[in-house]
């Protein structure tokens, strides 16, 4: 629900799926869980369907698959083992989701995960692949990672398999229904795409993703409603300027996140900062990387 060029990081992701043709979403929320449904309803005006499975304890990734799935509307016997896509709540991107899925779809895939390749693998589930695309080792986060290549955080399965990980129970996609479905010698695919791919579970991180759309829009900084700008202020590199802010004579502000309602006063410099719904940065301040009122 953290802001990222003005709306909750959910709602890119949301839009992409629909995007995509996607008709039906179901948000597996757990801690904060409260707060999606208030601001996303039933996904009338994002022009989607959108459910909730809230987990009481955490399922881990394949727990909660298997979990929102219960909530997806089954109206034929196609689609009991139709395609589902499946977005880890932490990645922007600006992959093909179109593409994914008429790749999974040539391929008779059970399963096809977007991948990528980073520079550093390290921190990632790197993937190895056959030369048909077909996923020939799935190595969770190593120190000496055999590629450069990692898991992208999103997946399409087919409902049959979802149906096959243990319901109500903590499973690891990644640890345990992965490499299950290699040893069973199911038809696990990847889909490379090497458009724009961000984990955004850093605050540095976050920044940058909100910062990156802001530019995607062709804009040096994004003013929401409601906030006033004082005319001698300088804002730049992709700063966000929450609704009904207020930015004081002669601040200076670059690469930062002012939330709702917060007050920027005379003078201020900063530099990839956030600035907390509400808060009020004193006059004078000069501050880089820094998170005020978080």
């Amino acid at each position: 629900m953290l802001q990222v060029a003005g709306v909750p990081f959910t709602e890119h992701q949301i839009i992409k799926a629909r995007d995509a043709g996607i008709s039906e979403i179901v948000l597996a929320t757990s801690f904060k869980a409260e707060l999606f449904e208030p601001y996303f309803g039933d996904g009338t005006k994002f022009g989607i369907s959108i459910k909730y499975a809230v987990e009481e304890v955490a399922l881990g990734t394949g727990g909660a698959i298997s979990n929102a799935a219960q909530m997806l509307q089954i109206n034929s016997s196609d689609d009991k083992n139709a395609p589902v896509a499946i977005f880890n709540g932490d990645v922007l991107s600006s992959h093909d989701l179109d593409a994914q899925f008429k790749f999974h779809e040539a391929k008779g895939a059970d399963v096809t995960l977007y991948l990528t390749e980073v520079e550093d693998a390290r921190a990632y589930g790197a993937v190895e692949l056959d030369e048909t695309g077909r996923v020939s080792a799935f190595n969770e986060k190593m120190e000496n990672p055999p590629t450069n290549t990692i898991n992208a955080g999103c997946y399409i399965f087919n409902r049959s398999v979802i149906d096959t990980i243990p319901f109500g129970k903590v499973v690891s996609v990644e640890r345990e229904t992965f490499p299950e479905l290699l040893s069973k010698d199911a038809k696990v695919f990847g889909y490379i795409d090497s458009s724009y791919w961000l984990d955004i579970g850093t605050p540095a991180a976050l920044l940058k993703a909100s910062r990156d759309l802001v530019f995607d829009m062709k804009r040096d900084f994004l003013a929401l409603p409601g906030s006033k700008i004082s005319g001698d202020s300088k804002i730049s590199g992709g700063t966000v300027i929450g609704r009904n802010a207020q930015i004081g004579e002669g601040a200076q502000i670059v690469g930062s996140v002012i939330g709702d309602g917060a007050i920027i006063g005379a003078g201020v410099r900063l530099t990839d900062c956030f600035v907390a719904e509400g808060f009020l940065v004193p006059a004078n301040v000069i501050a880089a990387n820094n998170y005020f009122g978080y």
